[in-house]
């Protein structure tokens, strides 16, 4: 894979086939390409999610080796509060080892909690924590992951997200921890985007059915780093995108592509019960990755990615930790 300059020879798919049959499309806007990139150059990363223990881990990181996956970032969704110390200290080091950013979700969520509101056919608030106490165990997560060296956390709500920020402000956690916003609540227009931005986050999943020119709309206000599953679980729509991921990063840029696994069973939150499904879905994982970078090897565009072991989002817009 390079991962030097984009080639300026990229081609779409089926280009030239369409072209000659008087199919072709017409060539693409440069208005609509993405201006920004990560610090220190490269337009994409990439992200392995669903990873929920050392043993899915190693799995995770045996596959990648074996396909040639290369990984920026790991996230696991069941829940830091889901795993003993002995369990993250060992994500931790492993993940060290091959200088990936490892994100472990934090705190209880409104679909696991007693309302029955999510539930109802309105899904109530979904993930948000309900309650003080709630928000309180978002942050006890918090404290304990980065305690034991975890360098990301995962959110699936507007004030915890808000909360772990200020904490970063002020040192009470580490200040090179990075925020990531759920795709369970990711934002769907420029506006919600450049907020979430400002409360905090340093990437931000945004859904899969986002229309490219949405992506090109979110690109003209904010410049944090958007993350995307090219493949998405079921209960996130199952869109599978991967023809799209070329036009996906030159639209999106900074972006992290997620492989995620559609038509599959859920897993969160996890336990020994489902060993061999975490198993055999992560392994899957790693070889959906494989497909979608050969699509853009294919293309010629697979120059631009971010260099291994970057993890930083670059200089952010915020709203004032101070009242």
């Amino acid at each position: 894979m390079t991962t030097d300059a984009s080639a300026t020879a990229a081609r779409r798919p089926g280009e030239q086939v369409l072209s000659a049959l008087g199919l072709g499309a017409p060539a693409p806007d440069p208005a609509d390409a993405s201006p920004h990139t990560f610090p220190g150059g490269g337009k994409w990363r990439t992200e392995i999610p669903s990873c929920e223990g050392p043993e899915a881990l190693a799995v995770v990181l045996k596959e990648s080796s074996r396909l040639d996956v290369p990984i920026h970032r790991i996230s696991q969704g069941s829940g830091v509060w889901m795993l003993s110390d002995a369990e993250i200290t060992e994500m931790v080091e492993a993940t060290n080892e091959r200088d990936i950013e490892l994100c472990l979700f934090t705190g209880p969520r409104g679909t696991w909690d007693i309302g029955g509101s999510v539930r109802s056919d309105s899904r109530g608030a979904g993930l948000r924590a309900r309650g003080h106490d709630a928000v309180a165990g978002c942050v006890e997560d918090a404290v304990r992951a980065t305690e034991l060296g975890v360098k990301c956390l995962l959110v699936a709500d507007e004030g915890v997200l808000w909360t772990l920020h200020r904490a970063r402000a002020a040192g009470i956690i580490p200040a090179d921890t990075t925020l990531k916003v759920s795709a369970l609540i990711g934002p769907v227009n420029p506006a919600s985007y450049a907020v979430y931005e400002r409360l905090g986050a340093d990437s931000l999943n945004v859904p899969s059915d986002l229309t490219l020119d949405h992506l090109t709309e979110i690109r003209r206000v904010s410049a944090a780093p958007m993350d995307m599953y090219i493949e998405a679980p079921d209960d996130l729509g199952g869109y599978i995108r991967m023809y799209e991921v070329a036009e996906l990063i030159r639209r999106g840029a900074p972006l992290y592509l997620k492989f995620g696994l559609s038509k599959a069973p859920g897993i969160y939150p996890w336990g020994t019960h489902l060993r061999d499904v975490t198993l055999d879905t992560a392994r899957e994982r790693v070889r959906r990755g494989r497909l979608a970078l050969d699509l853009l090897a294919r293309h010629g565009a697979d120059g631009d990615m971010a260099p291994l072991g970057s993890r930083l989002p670059g200089p952010l817009n915020r709203f004032p930790t101070e009242a």
